[in-house]
């Protein structure tokens, strides 16, 4: 059989992601589906901004009797193209999805109609079953069997029994969940260009106990953690090949506080200066014991991403999710002002029943407490999710299309939602990429941070009519227009801040109201340059005299 019968593919966001997901489907080829799938199984990884035609090129030179695709929310609209021009080109090749984007709602979506098979949930398990199937290979033992999943009409799951009834293989098959012990972990599957220039998802746990409506993992029953003693040896073989960048998808890193001091101990027992860690952490959950060891980590090594969503009670109840604000308010000035951690943030706007007004003051709130980074997000109608139930009482409408985020709700108009998503990424631009630390302190000055940016972007928004193509040069020149003339504060108090915001960033090209402060500090530098050159010149002459 041709060495590269089955080909394991996705479609990252960038080239720096490697996928976790089909790492795991390839550690688990041998055990599920036997060595001789394992021997013809290979991966190849492509990024969303690849032409489809070229990725179908590439995959097709394989000659691959199955590919098997991840899709997800980012990759789903490019993925339907690759599956369509594959289709045309090879009709007999099997096309097998998996991925969170097919495992929900299945029914009307044309990426799920282009392909063969759907596996829906775990994939780790099913995935190599399901190919020893497709290759009519003989059955290695009890469990290559299937039959009608429980109360799904149209699916099927791989099933232990032994003897079951003879059926025809499904489309649409539910992934088995198989105890954590019985999944081979991926980490070995991490090649050395993975580990040299891009990041390495790993994870202690899968699952969430808590069951905000907005997310997937509201879905799941509880959390479930892998044996410590086994990931951290895996971790180990990571970190001595020479892993340093260690990203966590574990949505409660902090749920289980024993296992993250253990964690946390293990870095800090291989701490060096190109170490970091990222993890997701519960806001409202950090007790002394980790507080003690957070604080530990110098500054740059740690980073944590944290969802506060909404401040807004009545809207953490609407959507089911438990969080203490004051808690949370402690925890994160607490990151803020005694560790070196880099903070992330999260807020969600167009969640049911929030308001403008609530949402600005929730950001308020966070913008004073000083994080690193405020990720602005706008609701999205993820598969599955049962945040869509709102939809009549809070006039939710949502985009058919991926990413399927709000258009409108019963308190937010659609002009009010397009006007944000500009704010939202104007925000990324000047606050979130660190270029205007400075400056940012006299843009958000007055009663409300948030309506002070607001005013800017509207501002810049009549500018320019754009959100992309505004480099960091041009930005300065704005902020000074800005801040000088709408907002008619002084010009060299704003000229000098926008100067060391400037120099600290590292650009190269010169803003307009920056020149002259440029030309006249590098006066003196090449005036320095030139002495030095003389007295070199004076000193070899007296040398060869």
């Amino acid at each position: 059989m041709d060495p590269s019968a089955i080909v394991l593919t996705t479609l990252n966001a960038k080239y720096i992601h490697a996928s976790l997901g089909l790492r795991y489907l390839l550690a688990n080829m041998a055990r599920y589906g036997g060595q001789e799938l394992r021997d013809q199984s290979l991966i190849r990884e492509f990024t969303i901004s690849r032409d489809p035609k070229e990725i179908v090129e590439e995959l097709l030179a394989l000659n691959p009797a199955i590919i098997g695709l991840g899709v997800y929310i980012w990759n789903v609209r490019q993925t339907t193209e690759v599956l369509r021009q594959l289709k045309a080109a090879r009709p007999e090749v099997k096309l097998v999805l998996g991925g969170p984007e097919v495992s929900h709602e299945t029914d009307d979506q044309e990426v799920v109609a282009l392909a063969d098979h759907v596996i829906t949930g775990w994939g780790d398990v099913s995935f190599p079953k399901l190919c020893r199937r497709l290759l009519e290979l003989p059955a290695i033992d009890k469990f290559d069997q299937l039959r009608p999943g429980p109360g799904l009409a149209n699916s099927f799951y791989l099933s232990s029994d032994v003897n079951p009834p003879p059926m025809e293989l499904p489309k649409i098959i539910a992934g088995e969940q198989p105890p954590l012990k019985d999944i081979a972990m991926p980490y070995s599957e991490y090649g050395e260009e993975d580990l040299a220039h891009r990041q390495l998802y790993v994870e202690a746990s899968r699952g969430c106990p808590f069951k905000c409506e907005f997310c997937l993992s509201s879905l799941d029953k509880t959390a479930w953690a892998f044996d410590l003693d086994r990931f951290l040896a895996e971790l180990d073989k990571l970190h001595l090949r020479g892993a340093r960048n260690f990203k966590f998808v574990d949505r409660t890193f902090n749920l289980k506080v024993e296992n993250s001091v253990r964690i946390l101990q293990f870095f800090l027992d291989r701490l060096s200066q190109d170490l970091f860690v990222h993890f997701e952490v519960v806001p409202d959950h950090l007790p002394e014991r980790l507080k003690e060891l957070i604080a530990r980590f110098p500054p740059g090594a740690l980073q944590f991403e944290v969802g506060i969503q909404s401040f807004n009670e009545d809207v953490q109840k609407r959507i089911s999710r438990k969080q203490d604000n004051a808690k949370s308010d402690a925890n994160l000035r607490w990151l803020v002002q005694e560790s070196g951690v880099h903070l992330h943030v999260d807020l969600i706007f167009g969640l049911p029943g929030e308001t403008l007004e609530s949402f600005a003051a929730g950001f308020d709130r966070l913008y004073a407490l000083g994080p690193h980074e405020i990720q602005l997000g706008v609701l999205k109608r993820l598969r599955g999710t049962p945040i869509g139930r709102h939809s009549q009482e809070h006039g939710m409408i949502f985009d058919e299309d991926p990413p399927y985020a709000v258009q409108q709700t019963g308190v937010i108009d659609r002009q009010a939602m397009q006007d944000f998503a500009r704010l939202a990424r104007y925000w990324d631009l000047l606050a979130n990429s660190g270029r205007f630390s400075q400056t940012l302190d006299l843009l958000l000055q007055g009663p409300s941070a948030f309506l002070a940016f607001q005013s800017f972007s509207e501002w810049l928004w009549k500018r320019h009519s754009k959100t992309a193509g505004l480099n960091p040069e041009m930005l300065v020149d704005d902020l000074f227009v800005y801040l000088t003339g709408k907002r008619q504060l002084d010009t060299e108090r704003v000229r000098a801040h926008l100067l060391k915001d400037y120099l600290t960033s590292g650009a190269r090209a010169r803003p307009n109201c920056l020149r002259q402060l440029l030309a006249e500090q590098a006066k003196p530098k090449a005036l320095t340059a030139r002495q030095g050159a003389q007295r070199q010149r004076r000193h070899l002459m007296a040398v060869q005299g």
